[in-house]
């Protein structure tokens, strides 16, 4: 049946749109209709949805692949399914779950194949359980999937204060595997008590030689690195034989502002030239990450999705959530971003009071 829904529901939502590229003030709350589930779809009530540094690049007009404004973004939620389109059981609609969407999570009600909703681990609230799905994938892959992590290896988290980087110590503790990890020193203590075992400054000069002393002189086995060219050509240079370098954003542009598009161009050009030669003589492997390029890859995805539930489920899986704003205010959660001042998952929430 189309459309079943739990209760009634109003005329219209609030959604936030990228009404043009620029600054935070380019994000706008707007009513728009309520969405109709259709053939093998079910509707969420979203209660919470996830802020990523991707939807600062999108904004910001230099994010690969995005739709052009206006356009909604949001790239994961969690709430309560309210509605179901044909050829999907009505016992869905009560369940809470949890998704990874392509686009448009800055919603109060988002229309997703039902085979992209997994149920939400009943520990967790809304706003944890929006922390998981692609912070935790990323971390996955990285370390996991493509970065081959093992536990008698060293892993070095750029920006292990982010969302990714939190998940990725999860994941590389649950290994085995020693944890090192950059952040600024405000957010040190922090990082260790959460189990990262040494953490470096990558704002002082010198923190790449205490790297290299830290590991004997040897260097780490992979490094994951979301902050663009420059950190990778340095973070190549602290692999050991062997060692792997996952690249996965450029945020170091979120920085640049208004002139991100220039400062991206700019970047391209300054950008590390992996030569296969001294790859292979140097016995050392570069790779990237992009969960958005792989949506079509529904298998994958919810087979990774389904450790990282058991992960919770184990205990090993903790997602930290920094703090909230409301929908309306997602302009004020992109300024927190950009200033690097989370520890952790921002998170939006529909109606609820600003902080």
């Amino acid at each position: 049946m189309a459309g079943q829904k739990q209760g009634e529901t109003a005329q219209g939502m609030i959604q936030v749109a990228i009404t043009g590229h620029g600054g935070p003030s380019r994000l706008q709350a707007r009513t728009v209709p309520i969405p109709e589930p259709v053939l093998g779809q079910v509707r969420v009530a979203v209660r919470a949805a996830g802020v990523n540094f991707a939807d600062i690049l999108v904004r910001q007009g230099v994010y690969p692949g995005a739709p052009k404004p206006p356009c909604v973004v949001g790239h994961e939620i969690a709430g309560v399914v309210d509605g179901v389109g044909e050829g999907v059981d009505p016992v869905w609609i009560g369940r809470e779950v949890l998704a990874l969407t392509d686009y448009g999570g800055y919603a109060e009600y988002h229309v997703l194949d039902a085979h992209r909703a997994l149920p939400k681990p009943e520990g967790l609230s809304f706003e944890a359980a929006a922390a998981l799905p692609l912070n935790y994938v990323t971390a996955w892959v990285l370390l996991v999937v493509m970065g081959s992590l093992r536990d008698d290896q060293i892993v070095l988290v750029q920006n292990a204060g982010g969302g990714v980087g939190l998940a990725a110590v999860d994941v590389a503790r649950h290994i085995g595997a020693r944890t090192l990890g950059t952040a600024s020193s405000r957010k040190h203590a922090f990082l260790l008590d959460r189990g990262l075992e040494r953490a470096f400054d990558y704002g002082e000069p010198g923190w790449r030689e205490r790297v290299m002393e830290v590991t004997g002189g040897r260097g780490v086995d992979l490094v994951i690195d979301p902050l663009g060219p420059k950190s990778w050509k340095a973070s190549l240079g602290l692999l050991a034989p062997t060692g792997r370098l996952g690249m996965f954003g450029i945020s170091d542009l979120a920085a640049a502002g208004l002139r991100a598009r220039l400062h991206l161009a700019a970047a391209m050009v300054r950008a590390p030239r992996y030569s296969a030669t001294r790859l292979v003589t140097g016995n050392r492997g570069v790779f990237g990450c992009n969960i958005h390029q792989m949506y079509a890859q529904r298998g994958k995805l919810n087979a990774w999705l389904g450790q990282i539930l058991r992960g919770v489920a184990d205990g090993w899986v903790r997602p930290h959530v920094d703090r909230c704003f409301d929908l309306a205010n997602a302009g004020q959660a992109h300024e927190y971003i950009e200033a690097r001042r989370n520890i952790g998952k921002v998170i939006l929430r529909p109606g609820m009071n600003p902080r």
